[in-house]
């Protein structure tokens, strides 16, 4: 899959934006219109919702920046990566992979797993 690394940095750039206007923007970009994300803590479909949820986890944790902390995975239709989070210019201090199936050159479904949080 040639564009996996390009899916995975505008996603975490998406996780990034905190302007909604250039966040759905990243998203339309890189997400199919009928895509669907989980992970233990939320879940969203659509970019709507996928946007209201990134949101909604920086309202709650402000300043934390996502980076991509390995290797981006793929192959087919699938792809994953891992990533840290935490405040900028700090360790991350919430660690994460994440699964992906793809609909054509998009993100169809991310599935997300919490692999580091504090206690």
């Amino acid at each position: 899959m040639s564009n996996a690394q390009t899916l995975a940095d505008h996603y975490i750039a998406a996780w990034n934006e905190t302007d909604a206007d250039a966040r759905r923007a990243l998203i339309a970009r890189t997400w199919a219109e009928d895509a669907t994300y989980v992970d233990p803590v939320m879940a969203g479909a659509g970019p709507d919702q996928i946007s209201a949820m990134i949101g909604a986890a920086q309202a709650r944790f402000p300043g934390f920046r996502f980076a991509l902390t390995g290797k981006v995975d793929a192959y087919a239709d699938k792809m994953r990566f891992t990533w840290g989070a935490g405040p900028a210019g700090a360790a991350p201090v919430v660690e994460g992979s994440d699964f992906a199936v793809l609909a054509g050159e998009k993100l169809k479904t991310v599935t997300g797993f919490l692999d580091k949080v504090p206690g």
